[in-house]
């Protein structure tokens, strides 16, 4: 069975700042890149289910290891969750880092097209 640093009742119910110290010591002696995202995500769940403030937790290791760590599917993966963590230039070099060119190309066709509609052009056809 494998042994997590905090476990269900931990995370939902220990004050920001033990939370704090407990996960930043965690991943400096593991480096465990998946394990501090996931718990980064239970914990923007409690933000949005408590009135405890956990906004923006440790702000400063999430910029550490998005942009320290080589580009990977979990980083992909995470990123929309803590899009917000970034200011807008940091988010750019993040999306160019983190996806091909093929998907930022085809995201920004989307919302291109998006910005037209799409039934004016069908009148056109008929004639």
């Amino acid at each position: 069975m494998e042994e997590h640093l905090l476990n269900e009742r931990q995370l939902f119910s220990l004050k920001r700042k033990t939370l704090e110290k407990r996960i930043d010591a965690h991943f400096r002696t593991t480096g465990d890149i998946k394990e501090t995202l996931e718990i980064l995500l239970v914990l923007q769940v409690r933000e949005d289910l408590t009135e405890d403030d956990f906004a923006f937790m440790l702000k400063d290791l999430m910029r550490h290891i998005f942009m320290t760590a080589k580009s990977s599917r979990l980083l992909r993966k995470f990123y929309v969750f803590f899009e917000d963590y970034f200011d807008t230039k940091e988010a750019r070099s993040l999306s160019l880092k983190l996806f091909s060119i093929k998907d930022f190309v085809a995201d920004k066709l989307k919302k291109l097209k998006s910005l037209f509609s799409e039934t004016p052009l069908e009148g056109l056809v008929g004639s």
